[in-house]
């Protein structure tokens, strides 16, 4: 018999970058998602706060549910209202509520986020393919995309939660996107997102791992309120944020935003060895 030890990771060239969509691509803040989840649960009389919201953000949206289901506040007042704990048929219901009101929601949210659209075409020039993956279903994207194109955002494949059978922070999104844009090894492929289920996702697939601090839900402030914030404040809350990606096992920190000046020079490292 013969053992073949695992490939070392490569340091060849990049060819591809996943990007992830609200927060990243679109929607400066999170904003449209995290609005959603605070208002399902309040339609079914459970107060909950954005911040509630935010802890999940970027898994399945079913998934994203059942989490917060589980949070102390919800359990309480859910064994409040009902005389027991929450359970599958539940997270049903506020399912089945959900995913049409982040239709209607997030159409309003594909305004791609500044430096999105000339990141994109420096990558192409270089070679590099651009994917998308996201934890918004297929419904919801078929309304968003368009509305992303509109503004000149169409990556070369997306692939959402609905389309593999586990989403964030299982890799398959991620392997679907390498399989959709022919690309191999994972290791010569970069995954870009802002949440922390982002990182793990990409850290799971193999792949060069970067989360954005600024422009996303770990922030989670619209662009107007980020540039009112005392320069020491921002830098205090960015600086948490980092600290809080390196505890994922050890993503590439980057900047706040795809379009921050000089912000490419933190994906440098694995592009420049084209």
């Amino acid at each position: 018999m013969t053992v073949f030890s695992p490939p070392a990771p490569t340091i060849g060239p990049v060819q591809a970058v996943v990007l992830d969509w609200a927060g990243t691509t679109v929607d400066y803040g999170c904003m449209g998602p995290a609005a959603v989840f605070v208002d399902v649960f309040a339609a079914f009389d459970i107060q909950v706060t954005v911040s509630d919201a935010r802890q999940f953000m970027g898994l399945a949206k079913k998934d994203h549910i059942r989490r917060m289901c589980a949070l102390p506040g919800v359990v309480a007042q859910w064994r409040q209202r009902h005389s027991r704990v929450p359970d599958e048929s539940d997270v049903d219901r506020l399912y089945a509520r959900t995913e049409p009101m982040m239709v209607e929601t997030i159409v309003h949210h594909a305004r791609p986020i500044d430096g999105l659209l000339p990141f994109v075409a420096a990558m192409h020039e270089r070679g590099i393919k651009i994917g998308a993956c996201t934890g918004y279903t297929a419904p919801m994207m078929a309304a968003l995309s368009p509305k992303a194109a509109e503004y000149g955002y169409v990556p070369d494949v997306s692939v959402c939660a609905s389309d593999v059978p586990q989403g964030r922070p299982h890799p398959w999104m991620c392997y679907q996107n390498a399989m959709a844009l022919g690309v191999y090894p994972m290791a010569a492929m970069v995954k870009i997102g802002d949440t922390i289920s982002d990182v793990e996702e990409g850290r799971n697939a193999g792949m060069w791992t970067v989360g954005l601090t600024q422009s996303g839900n770990e922030l989670g402030l619209p662009q107007d309120l980020v540039d009112a914030l005392a320069p020491q404040d921002l830098t205090a809350r960015l600086a948490a944020i980092e600290a809080r990606y390196r505890g994922c096992r050890g993503p590439l920190c980057g900047p706040g935003d795809l379009g921050m000046p000089g912000g490419g020079r933190r994906y440098q490292p694995p592009l420049s060895r084209r």
